[in-house]
């Protein structure tokens, strides 16, 4: 026989509090639903990493950008950790929705719905554990997640097109002032040592997705709101302006060359280059410059 003494008997006491405690609770129910939701969403998962991993020109900004909504989510409500626990029910209006998109991608398997179901349940699941207050700190992190999701050929391709026909015509104004003739016909080069056709891959479509996005999570942190406005118009010019350099440069290589330089790595670092190039310039620009700015 277990005798127990007033010690034993006030540690029970407390186990039973803390288990009947709305915070503890809330606490559970949250994690509850992440398992749940990250079992139902596995699928999709790994589809977006798949996606994000699949090259450097098909949404490879996707892991970056995640990492930094993780960041920023972490940042904002440790900021807030003082506010009132609370619940809103009205997430359920928008985790309902996110549930039912879900269901409908199970029919017609797309993943690109169920992708948007899981980015659009965030917020809903945030209103029910996390609060108003505290879903509207970190509502703009959660929808920067909707700018990592892969758009389909069909939606962007008349941008392909545009892009290409930019890129050929520059770098078929620019080749004459170096001293390489050349002879341009929509998207296709030609000099004397033989012919460049400006593809997809080619477009710049990648680096000006990650720009843009790039651009407004910057500016999203810039205190300075002159500086804010200059990150996001410069981001659609600059992109392409690093794409037509990099057309360009492939187009010398050929020229100096020849056409055995497009089967080396060159291309694909060429490609690279145009991230390495653009995205610090957007860092620099989003950033203060004087101490009166800082201050700001």
């Amino acid at each position: 026989m277990q005798i127990l003494t007033v010690k034993d008997d006030r540690e029970t006491a407390d186990i039973l509090k803390s288990a009947e405690d709305p915070e503890s609770k809330s606490r559970w129910l949250l994690w509850l639903a992440v398992v749940l939701l990250g079992v139902l969403f596995a699928p999709t998962v790994l589809w977006l990493w798949n996606r994000w991993t699949l090259s450097v020109w098909n949404n490879g900004h996707g892991i970056l950008i995640a990492i930094v909504v993780v960041y920023l989510v972490w940042g904002e409500l440790r900021k807030r950790i003082d506010l009132p626990k609370s619940s809103n029910p009205w997430g359920f209006a928008i985790l309902i929705p996110a549930l039912l998109l879900h269901m409908l991608d199970t029919g017609i398997n797309s993943q690109l719905l169920a992708a948007t179901a899981l980015f659009l349940s965030l917020p809903g699941l945030s209103l029910l554990f996390f609060g108003t207050a505290r879903t509207k700190a970190i509502l703009f992190p959660l929808f920067t997640l909707f700018l990592t999701l892969p758009i389909p050929l069909f939606l962007t391709e008349s941008i392909h097109l545009g892009l290409r026909y930019i890129a050929t015509d520059s770098v078929a104004w620019i080749l004459p002032f170096l001293g390489v003739p050349v002879y341009s016909t929509g998207t296709l080069l030609q000099i004397p040592n033989g012919s460049l056709q400006v593809a997809d891959a080619c477009s710049g479509f990648s680096t000006l997705y990650a720009t843009v996005t790039v651009a407004i999570l910057t500016a999203y942190f810039c205190p300075v709101v002159h500086r804010k406005v200059l990150v996001l118009l410069i981001a659609v010019p600059l992109a392409i302006a690093v794409n037509i350099a990099r057309v360009l440069l492939l187009t010398l290589l050929v020229h100096w060359i020849g056409l055995d330089v497009l089967a080396t790595s060159a291309h694909e670092i060429s490609g690279l280059a145009t991230f390495i190039v653009a995205l610090p310039i957007v860092f620099w620009l989003g950033r203060s410059h004087s101490p009166d700015e800082e201050k700001h």
